[in-house]
């Protein structure tokens, strides 16, 4: 997927996604500071933590449906195998 590599976009999406992580983790932590990290604002990180990796699993997605599956060029075979990847990984996303 040479289209995501050094995508702006993608790595600052990855980057909020890891800091959303370690935002839940310091509510979570025995050690933490933050004694008001009652249930529900830890429910709410882990809901935004959840949309955010959606939303970066759509945009992957999308990019690689455009670039491969889309291409005019791709064999009628070789875009069946490539449609049986995605769906096996879409599979194992939604379990």
């Amino acid at each position: 997927m040479a289209h995501t590599i050094n995508n702006k976009k993608l790595l600052t999406r990855i980057r909020k996604i890891k800091g959303q992580a370690q935002g839940i983790e310091k509510m979570l932590s025995p050690e933490s500071d933050d004694e008001n990290a009652d249930c529900m604002r830890v429910l709410q990180q882990i809901s935004a933590l959840k949309g955010a990796v959606n939303g970066l699993m759509m945009e992957v997605l999308e990019d690689h449906l455009r670039e491969h599956l889309g291409a005019e060029s791709i064999s009628s075979e070789h875009r069946s195998q490539e449609l049986d990847q995605v769906i096996n990984v879409l599979k194992t996303y939604v379990k």
